[in-house]
């Protein structure tokens, strides 16, 4: 659904973001802004900003930021339409209808439906195990000592053992076979016509990170098979892209999320106060899902079972998240199989410190690894060490491998240099980048110019949002043309065309940006920290600074475009000569 762009510029306008967010985060009032702790990451001193003034967020901890859709989207995970909405429908602001097309309405409609269906299921499930045919579901929930508290919390129910009792309740509330048929609680057959999918199971209900119901799980009664059954895909439930219990973790201030292998483990871990346990949905854990975990978290501790197949999932898992760039941890978990057994014969204390002995996923890997050779064999023992080397020529981030390398060598007592030899050769025999060279003692490592760039144009463009009336001073001088990054080059271009009108928006910038992470990145570009300075003048030769290092910069760029864009000598040539001026004046900041 496409919004004009008055119309989401008039919804922002009429949501002050001090008020949506105090909503969600307890924030109080330091000098101009708004402080707490950052809901996206774990922190004991508040860095979230709120800035009524800029109507944006941002988090000096973290990097989050952005204007009110952003902070729903990300905190929510609302798309962008349905952040739009619910600020509409929180403002009182009429959205169009006009402008869904028949097959836009229709989908939503039947998205609609298919979710109201799965929360009167839940409701039906949920009932059904607190009467008399759900007995055994409720014996079996409390054997595996679970409290009521807890049962109620996560709307666990009960499918009773005969086949047809849920299709005869949902059609009694209105619901037509075809929709159930499209949420996945029937099945259907010529023999036996349409019955229910889930009978004689103990039932999860699945909710996304918004509390809706959107699909199930069921645990059979007895030893039918198969012991666990899920519901199949549908619109509204895509395995790969939910976890179990995320609309709880989302909200933890663990700092890392748990990964667990079944919903028992989860909730297990959650009743004893691991609210920051999650687990994937009767497949493989997948990119989809450590996508979603990286919006709350960028640490993963592994506690899969410490069976082959446990190990094996682990190993896969491990993968994936350092494609994704999270950080991986495995929890041992022997002599115990589960997260679920071992709190219930160790206790929470004991599961808590398991959590802070945590493996490193690199040296797991290395450890499972090395179990397939005999070490006491010279030949073999050569082998795992050229094996270990291969893994780590896989660390593309020279600094991060030049540790590995070191800590590796400690603790399989390899020679530091041996080791480094090792990879080396084997990096260059296969192609791979060669491995960091230490630096020699005394020298550090040059910053990176990209960034040289790009942090005096990130300065200029927040002192202009907190002292606006500079903009007309430096007019003259400074053009869009001179940031460097075409993200900042948009965003500079909307802020000097509003500065023109006497208009400060910085809040309205951000909706430019599409991306999530653009977004981000943009609301970076006004909550650069300031430098502190005592006296006028430290500020006034500050700014000056700044402003020559973001000319500079632009006229190395228009110097390295010459040879290629005829055009760029021209621009150079006067780039030039408005450097030339501005060193030779002042601005007041007065």
């Amino acid at each position: 659904m496409y919004y004009p762009d008055e119309l989401v510029e008039e919804v922002r306008t009429k949501n002050d973001i001090v008020d949506v967010i105090s909503g969600y985060v307890k924030i109080q009032k330091k000098g101009s802004n708004y402080f707490g702790l950052c809901p996206f990451h774990n922190e004991r001193s508040p860095s979230f900003s709120v800035s009524g003034t800029k109507q944006m967020y941002y988090c000096f901890g973290c990097g989050a930021g952005g204007n009110v859709f952003t902070f729903l989207m990300e905190y929510e995970n609302y798309s962008f339409q349905e952040a739009v909405k619910f600020l509409a429908d929180r403002a009182g602001v009429k959205l169009p209808e006009g402008e869904y097309s028949q097959e836009a309405k229709a989908r939503d409609s039947q998205r609609a439906e298919l979710l109201k269906v799965n929360k009167e299921a839940a409701r039906y499930f949920y009932y059904q195990l607190r009467g008399k045919t759900g007995e055994a579901g409720y014996r079996y929930l409390r054997g595996r000592e679970l409290s009521d508290e807890t049962i109620h919390k996560f709307g666990l129910g009960f499918a009773n053992v005969t086949s047809n009792d849920l299709i005869r309740y949902l059609k009694n509330k209105g619901y037509g076979d075809k929709l159930l048929k499209e949420a996945g609680l029937v099945n259907y057959d010529e023999k036996n016509g349409m019955y229910d999918k889930f009978w004689n199971r103990v039932m999860f209900p699945i909710q996304d990170g918004n509390n809706r119901v959107i699909g199930f799980g069921g645990r059979v009664m007895g030893d039918g098979k198969p012991k666990y059954l899920n519901s199949p895909e549908t619109m509204i439930f895509e395995k790969s892209r939910n976890l179990y219990g995320l609309n709880f973790a989302r909200s933890s201030r663990a700092g890392n999320f748990i990964l667990c292998e079944g919903y028992m483990d989860v909730i297990a871990m959650h009743q004893a106060g691991f609210t920051q346990a999650v687990a994937s949905l009767g497949t493989a854990f997948t990119e989809g899902q450590a996508n979603l975990i990286r919006r709350f978290a960028q640490e993963v501790i592994l506690a899969y079972d410490s069976d082959g197949a446990g190990v094996n999932a682990a190993l896969r898992a491990i993968g994936i998240l350092k494609e994704m760039g999270l950080t991986g941890k495995v929890l041992n978990l022997e002599p115990y199989k589960d997260p679920d057994e071992f709190i219930k014969n160790k206790g929470p204390e004991a599961f808590e410190e398991r959590i802070r002995q945590a493996e490193n996923s690199f040296f797991f890997e290395l450890r499972m690894l090395e179990k397939n050779y005999d070490l006491g064999d010279p030949e073999a023992k050569t082998r795992f060490h050229r094996e270990i080397a291969r893994k780590l020529c896989g660390f593309s981030e020279e600094v991060e491998r030049e540790n590995y390398i070191e800590a590796v060598a400690q603790k399989y007592h390899i020679g530091f240099e041996n080791l480094r030899r090792l990879v080396r050769t084997y990096a260059l025999e296969n192609g791979m980048a060669a491995p960091a060279q230490r630096p020699k003692s005394g020298i550090r490592p040059k910053k990176d110019p990209a960034e040289n760039r790009r942090k005096p144009q990130k300065l200029l463009l927040t002192w202009l949002v907190e002292e606006p009336p500079l903009y007309r001073k430096i007019k003259k001088y400074i053009s869009p043309e001179d940031f460097t990054e075409e993200l900042y080059r948009k965003a500079a271009e909307r802020l000097f065309e509003d500065l023109d009108k006497d208009i400060l928006n910085p809040a309205g910038i951000i909706s430019l940006f599409a991306d999530e992470e653009e977004q981000r990145e943009a609301a970076g570009l006004f909550n650069t920290k300031l430098m502190e300075l005592s006296t006028q003048a430290e500020k006034e030769r500050a700014f000056h600074d700044i402003l020559m290092a973001v000319k500079r910069s632009s006229l190395e760029a228009l110097r390295e475009r010459v040879g290629t864009d005829v055009s760029a000598f021209g621009q150079m040539i006067r780039s030039k000569k408005e450097l030339e001026e501005l060193s030779k004046t002042h601005i007041s900041l007065d």
